[in-house]
């Protein structure tokens, strides 16, 4: 297969020196914009709702353990209570309310006996898949499009959440297993989404979009923390069972939507509209081509703005993962929220995010539409909005101790800076590299994963049998020293402009000419 697409690119190479005078052209069009003659609403804007929800799926699979698990092990009430009446007068936990509901009593809540470093890798085992498929599934996108891998990875996850509870009761080393694979099969996602992206969108729509999309994280958190509490507090199909349930039966509904409306190219889309069509070949040289371009590692291992983006998104990567997995526990053993309100409180950040991305995008998205903002600046003040906020809530989190109001305000204040990440780096792998946005994004999203492992442990290593402020507070300091570091790396050294080798290589005869 590679050697077939190999032997295309010299017929690409001649075709796009023969039209680079009109491709010049298309990017003027494309910039000052024929957007007036653009429909409402385009089969690309069907692609962001569906890859939209895609994404809102996926998290409601990916993060429902994260609450669930706080009912399937339930809170140790022996010497809880009076561990932190003794220590409150240290201000190092905070007091219990009366109406705290220490004692497991409502459905199956206590039923398993994990301690928080049994919790820790349960949490984080997901991740060893997820790291291992995000490569293969960037070029597997590449060769096989997007459409395909993007759908399959996150409806095999979803079949396999129905069966967590049975391998939960089973044992926890099968629980950890299925975890694996599930991480494995949603490891594909976003490389694949973000070749479809390449494809589908203009440089100046591509923020904007590329935002839409990554929103289904804030709505799938927001989804799974707050009705995942209500499940488990009830009785319905056994309480915590049931977050396995709804949110697997609900991923496979959404896969059979997938491949009914989306398709991998706009050429080949029965349904695109002509005007979207031209509007989308004006821009040709700035969006993924047809030609599959072998991956050239030399290059990309010397590439600044490669390692800007990468460093980056390790970053995003580890703020995301340590909330995401340790929030519930935080407001629940920290901030003593009872079980049927943790969940919703869980998502107040989550719905500051999204409303934050969306406005964020639309706004940098005119702005840089009327070329008020380059998109090199809307890129960088995005990704430094977000990693300078989040350091900065951080650290006053680690002040405020147990202010319920300032604690939710200062996690809805930082999650919800984060969500400016989308209209920065995020965009950044289809800005330098639209041919090869898959494989970048399977690359620095292989090693962003990493920190799910790394993050869950962590915070479990901290606060294994220390549930106190303190702990959460080293826990809080290293994520913002993180963001931190790294923003301030990527803001020397990215850039928006397409790299030299994006494109294939071009050959040259013994004769000098070009082939």
């Amino acid at each position: 297969m590679a050697g077939a697409a190999q032997q295309e690119v010299p017929l690409r190479v001649a075709e796009r020196g023969e039209e680079e005078g009109k491709e010049e052209e298309g990017d003027e069009l494309s910039d000052s914009g024929i957007y007036e003659n653009l429909e409402w609403w385009g089969c690309r804007h069907t692609l962001c709702l569906m890859g939209l929800l895609g994404t809102a799926t996926a998290y409601t699979i990916r993060t429902s353990l994260s609450m669930a698990i706080v009912a399937m092990v339930g809170i140790r009430a022996p010497n809880h209570t009076m561990a932190a009446n003794t220590s409150a007068q240290d201000g190092d936990v905070c007091p219990i309310p009366e109406d705290f509901d220490a004692s497991p009593r409502q459905g199956l809540e206590g039923e398993f006996d994990w301690d928080e470093r049994k919790q820790g890798l349960i949490l984080g085992s997901f991740f060893y898949g997820y790291a291992s498929s995000n490569f293969l599934g960037g070029r597997a996108a590449e060769y096989l499009g997007g459409r395909l891998v993007y759908g399959l990875g996150i409806s095999i996850s979803a079949l396999l959440t129905f069966i967590t509870p049975f391998c939960a009761r089973w044992a926890m080393e099968v629980l950890v297993v299925l975890r694996i694979v599930e991480g494995f099969a949603q490891g594909v996602m976003f490389p694949a989404i973000n070749t479809m992206l390449a494809t589908w969108t203009s440089p100046v729509e591509r923020g904007k979009f590329t935002t839409f999309v990554h929103t289904g994280i804030q709505l799938g958190n927001i989804a799974s923390l707050s009705l995942s509490g209500v499940l488990c507090s009830s009785g319905f199909l056994g309480g915590w069972p049931a977050v396995f349930y709804v949110f697997g039966a609900l991923g496979l509904v959404w896969g059979v939507f997938w491949l009914l409306l989306v398709h991998d190219r706009p050429e080949t889309h029965p349904r695109i509209s002509p005007s979207e069509l031209r509007h989308l070949r004006a821009c040709k040289n700035k969006v993924k081509s047809d030609v599959l371009v072998p991956i050239p590692w030399r290059e990309i291992a010397k590439s600044p703005p490669f390692w800007a983006i990468f460093l980056m998104n390790w970053a995003s990567s580890y703020g995301l993962y340590t909330l995401m997995a340790g929030l519930p526990t935080y407001l629940r053993n920290i901030q003593h929220f009872k079980m049927s309100s943790s969940g919703l409180v869980s998502a107040a950040p989550y719905l500051s995010m999204w409303i934050v991305s969306i406005v964020w995008s639309v706004i940098l998205d005119r702005l840089a539409a009327r070329k008020v903002m380059s998109v090199k600046t809307v890129r960088r003040v995005s990704t430094a909005f977000a990693s300078y906020g989040q350091t900065a809530f951080l650290l006053c989190l680690c002040l405020v101790e147990c202010n319920h109001a300032l604690v939710i305000g200062l996690l809805c204040a930082a999650v919800g800076a984060s969500g400016t990440l989308f209209a920065g780096y995020n965009s950044s792998h289809q800005d330098i590299a639209p041919n090869l946005a898959g494989s970048l994004k399977g690359v620095t999203n292989t090693f962003g994963s990493v920190a799910g492992v790394v993050a869950p442990a962590v915070t479990g290593y901290v606060t294994q049998g220390n549930q106190t402020i303190g702990a959460w507070r080293v826990v809080f300091i290293v994520t913002a020293i993180t963001y931190f570091v790294m923003c301030t790396t990527y803001l020397f050294l990215m850039t928006d402009k397409v790299q030299p080798w994006n494109e294939p290589e071009k050959k040259t005869t013994n004769n000098g000419d070009r082939k």
